[in-house]
């Protein structure tokens, strides 16, 4: 039976499947296709822990009701999850296979506790006593005894332990391989023209002999294994607990989530797998999945710099946006014109000056911003520190409930409470995840405000590998709506639909932004009706809202020229009575596309925004987002040559059909690799 819809977890999947292509990609640098295995790695774990958890608690409730938000009866979405990952996993281990053969083309090799010459054998001997030890804490397991706490994203040896003369069964013990503190990989000496590398499981499993001598073992079988458990939390209601309280409550009760998936060395001694998955109540409806060696691959994306040295291409370098070289003061230019950023492509330096120079300036009165994801040393969270101490009244709101960014959040709130900046901590039951700033200054008794909208973090981390978007501005409605967006902020007990009440600067979620896309989606579907040009293009990370797909079928059934390039969740299905199908693509690259970007032809009009919100029903009716209408004519020609550039791709572009085929695109043209093309584009600019 096809399907109207495809489900969100299916369709991420798909998207996950997308990542192993480019660890497969034997065109992609050794050291990038390494990263790709650990960001599939880290993918999967993340999808297990949220994802996974939310169809097994909604196995509970109302069937109809469940397939009413997840498109299908979640029983047969986790059927269909646990075969495809089983698929997945199978692929991943012949790609990490070819991975280590290129390895060693260039002479790196991974050492395990069987193949290492005496000398290496001395090394991590004295290096397990010097560097390891303290850190190790073996656990002896025992029926008569209850399961140890194993946590989630850890790493552990299960070992089996045998006395040749012994008449009682095998003892079983765990370690937990403590990587956290002292790192994954560690260089073992070795021939000069060789670098040989050994994980720290494998060093511990090499002194398992020394680490039970107490005991006298005979032999020892050691497995890597890790459990994924429930990362989801609900917030309790009690009007008596601060707000960040829960938020730290929250994150302590995630050691008591449940396992979501098991995953083993498919080589485990087979009383002990018994043992384990009786210990720790996991059932045959849990995803247990036989592996390879090696676990926790998220690892991979830090592994040594040991190859041979990688020339980056020019296109690959950052470079300083035109309308800033040779400009002493970024404040003068934004007031003076508006100023588009595209990351990576553009440098995220005129982010950090335009902070560094409001913390300086005299005239500068209050400086107000919103943070999701700030750098764990962030520039950004300096600069606004670096303000407060210099008199200005700065107000951050700070989202604490970024998903596993929690803690690193709640450190940064204390320290800017610290040094007398103004926290805002949101509003219940709606993420903040807008990306505004507004700064004020007084100038000869006139307030002028500037500042600026991005679809990504302000985060001078990943701007160096997420595609975004900023446009640095002084215009007024934008302003006058940032502030809205504050004000509202600062009074979380009021009705957001009375308190975000915008001009003409903003769309917002939750109030109107909806609403405003299904206005744009019905002027297209009349134009196209009217038999006029009927033209929509939108870019965004993930597409399952089923209000806008149901209108987005409408408008492709009457002819509606529909465009897509989403990277990863896209729920919508081409059907037989689409006058003009949807062309939906995805492009999965060096750098990671996260820009919001939509384009409607509008009768001619030709309305263009930048965006926070992805179109999903989380996004638009559950958090605080934010959409600017590019009003400049050049740079609204700029964005919507660059979605033309994405749109012409056919290197790293795959189509996202019925099938889930993840088929790269193939129209005989010549090498359009977009990201290349982007750069292109913009340094011929400069």
């Amino acid at each position: 039976m096809s399907r109207k819809y495809i489900p969100r977890d299916i369709s991420w999947l798909s998207f996950n499947g997308r990542v192993l292509q480019e660890a497969a990609d034997e065109t992609v640098p050794l050291p990038s296709r390494l990263k790709f295995l650990g960001i599939f790695s880290n993918n999967l774990d993340e999808f297990f822990r949220v994802r996974v958890a939310g169809l097994k608690r909604a196995l509970v409730v109302d069937e109809k009701e469940a397939k009413d938000i997840f498109f299908e009866k979640p029983q047969l979405i986790l059927e269909e999850i646990h075969e495809e990952v089983i698929r997945q996993q199978k692929k991943f281990n012949s790609v990490w296979e070819d991975v280590q053969k290129e390895m060693a083309k260039q002479h790196v090799y991974i050492k395990t506790s069987e193949n290492l010459n005496e000398e290496q054998e001395k090394f991590i001997h004295q290096y397990y006593q010097d560097e390891i030890e303290s850190n190790v804490i073996p656990l002896i397991l025992s029926d008569a005894n209850p399961m140890p706490y194993l946590r989630d994203k850890s790493l552990y040896l299960g070992v089996a332990m045998i006395k040749k003369d012994w008449q009682y069964e095998t003892k079983f013990a765990i370690i937990e391989i403590p990587s956290s503190q002292l790192g994954r990989f560690t260089i073992l000496p070795s021939s000069k023209n060789q670098v040989h590398v050994m994980l720290l499981e494998d060093i511990i499993k090499f002194n398992l002999p020394y680490i039970f001598s107490y005991f006298g073992f005979d032999e020892f079988q050691a497995h890597a294994f890790k459990i994924t458990k429930d990362a989801e939390f609900d917030l309790d209601n009690d009007i008596n607990t601060n707000f960040a309280e829960k938020i730290a409550k929250a994150v302590k009760s995630r050691r008591k989530g449940k396992p979501t998936r098991f995953v083993f060395d498919k080589e485990m001694d087979e009383k002990l797998l018994e043992f384990l998955i009786k210990k720790l109540n996991i059932s045959k409806k849990d995803s247990i999945i036989p592996g390879q060696k090696i676990h926790n691959f998220k690892n991979f994306m830090e592994f040594p710099n040991v190859f041979k040295k990688y020339h980056q291409p020019e296109e690959r370098t950052s470079f300083t946006h035109p309308q800033f070289a040779n400009q002493q003061r970024i404040t003068d230019v934004i007031i003076n014109k508006d100023v588009l950023l595209s990351f990576p492509y553009h440098t995220f330096r005129p982010l950090i000056d335009l902070l560094r120079e409001a913390a300086m300036d005299p005239d500068v009165k209050t400086i107000q911003i919103t943070a999701y994801r700030l750098a764990s040393n962030s520039k950004i969270g300096n600069a606004l520190i670096n303000a407060a101490r210099n008199g200005k009244a700065v107000t951050v709101m700070l989202e604490l409930r970024a998903r596993f960014d929690e803690e690193h959040n709640l450190e940064w709130k204390e320290r800017f409470e610290m040094e007398g900046v103004h926290v805002l901590i949101g509003i219940p039951h709606k993420k903040i995840h807008a990306k505004l700033c507004v700064i004020k200054k007084r100038v000869n008794n006139k307030t002028v405000q500037y500042g600026f909208v991005s679809t990504g973090n302000i985060n001078e981390k990943t701007a160096k590998i997420y595609g975004d978007y900023c446009l640095m501005t002084s215009n007024r409605a934008v302003m006058a709506d940032i502030n809205k967006v504050f004000n509202a902020l600062k009074r979380p007990k009021l009705d957001l639909q009375q308190t975000l009440k915008m001009g003409t600067g903003l769309l917002v979620c939750p109030t109107d932004m909806r609403n405003a896309i299904l206005s744009y989606l019905d002027v297209e579907i009349a134009e196209a009706k009217a038999g006029r040009k009927a033209h929509m293009i939108i870019k965004v990370n993930s597409l399952s809202d089923k209000i806008l797909i149901k209108k987005i079928y409408d408008a492709a059934q009457v002819g509606v020229k529909v465009e897509m390039i989403v990277r990863s969740i896209y729920c919508g299905v081409n059907q037989k009575n689409f006058q003009q199908p949807i062309h939906a693509i995805s492009i999965v690259d060096e750098y990671l596309e996260h820009a919001r970007v939509m384009y409607f032809h509008n009768a001619g009009k030709e309305h263009v925004y930048i965006s926070s919100a992805d179109w999903m029903t989380r996004n638009l009716d559950h958090r605080v987002e934010a959409a600017l209408r590019i009003s400049d004519k050049k740079l609204k020609a700029e964005l919507i040559d660059m979605l033309k550039i994405q749109l012409k791709g056919n290197v790293k572009t795959r189509i996202l059909d019925n099938e889930l085929s993840n088929a790269y695109v193939e129209n005989g043209k010549p090498q359009h690799r977009s990201q290349i093309e982007l750069y292109k584009y913009l340094k011929s600019k400069t």
